[in-house]
């Protein structure tokens, strides 16, 4: 794919929320985040691990992602503020993207990475469920439902229509209740959910939520909340009688679902099956038989810099955002 053209007012793109929202759908984000794994998969993209900045007074973090891929480049700053919405009314996740030409560096936007973020998330379980669940899931178990159950609903149903039924249950009686007054959802425990043909979870937990007697034979996983240093969402057994796929083997075994396991010694490398690019490439297998799948997935920048570039493409042809001169080379 080549790259994105230098604009040629020399002005920089400048993409607001309300920009980003009229032009980000899952049926665009999907095939964008496919293409990454792909991309991934076959060694083609340049991605440093993620680096972080740790307030733990604050109780959050700051983390910078930069990504080449498919002839664009770019960078995500995003936090994780579990708290914010109770304590001041903001996100708790929010985030900013810098979309660069590679050939010249010369920054294309600068755009809210909000909702990249939550729909590459969204999508990127959807893929792994489409490459690692038993063909036409009858349930899928949403465990947590905060603002990601939303997005990784939406990108389910896009990937396999609506032919399914929505189990949401959460530590908080009213999140549940109000995700399912908004999805059609019905609310169950724990337990009931973790009994679904797929099984998302996106929690912000510490301590395993998801017991491995709770789940069924052919059951897929999609743990999406371990995504920093001890965080833990499913009980280490799940991971040793399950065939585990991760989205990136630094990111992952330092801050995915298998960093605690690993670290304490209950688990080992060696039993990771695959990355997800890996499996999508065709490289290694998915799923064979009856057995448990996992995807680890701690989120991979070339996710973010792919709907970044699809994103940049459809606000040009489309005339959304404002241009601005923001380094002041638009009249040399």
């Amino acid at each position: 794919m080549p790259g994105v053209p230098l604009p040629a007012s020399r002005k920089t793109l400048l993409l607001s929320r309300h920009d980003v929202t009229a032009l980000l759908t899952m049926e665009v984000t999907l095939p964008a985040v496919e293409r990454a794994f792909l991309a991934h998969g076959r060694g083609e993209v340049q991605m440093p691990s993620k680096v972080y900045l740790s307030f733990e007074a604050e109780g959050g973090d700051l983390r910078a992602m930069p990504a080449y891929a498919a002839g664009a480049a770019g960078v995500k700053w995003v936090n994780s503020h579990p708290q914010n919405p109770a304590r001041f009314g903001l996100p708790s996740v929010m985030g900013l993207y810098i979309l660069s030409d590679p050939a010249t560096a010369f920054p294309l936007a600068v755009m809210d990475a909000t909702l990249i973020t939550a729909m590459r998330t969204g999508a990127a379980a959807a893929i792994a469920s489409k490459f690692l669940a038993r063909p036409a899931p009858k349930t899928l178990g949403l465990i947590g439902c905060g603002v990601q159950a939303r997005y990784l609903l939406d990108a389910h149903r896009a990937v396999y229509g609506a032919g399914f039924e929505v189990l949401a249950a959460d530590a908080s009686a009213e999140a549940s209740q109000r995700f399912a007054a908004e999805s059609g959802a019905r609310v169950v425990s724990l337990e009931e959910a973790a009994g679904s043909d797929v099984v998302c979870t996106s929690t912000p937990s510490r301590t395993p939520v998801v017991a491995r007697g709770w789940l069924r034979p052919g059951t897929h996983v999609n743990a999406i909340g371990a995504d920093a240093h001890g965080k833990q969402e499913l009980d280490p057994a799940i991971l040793r009688d399950a065939r585990v796929v991760i989205d990136d083997w630094t990111q992952a075994t330092e801050s995915g679902e298998v960093n605690v396991p690993l670290h304490d010694g209950t688990y080992t490398r060696a039993a990771i099956h695959a990355t997800l690019g890996e499996v999508i490439a065709g490289k290694r297998p998915g799923r064979e038989h009856a057995e448990i799948t996992v995807f680890d997935s701690t989120g991979l920048a070339v996710q973010d810099v792919a709907v970044a570039q699809v994103l940049f493409e459809a606000a040009q042809s489309r005339g959304v955002g404002t241009a601005i001169d923001l380094l002041g080379l638009a009249g040399s």
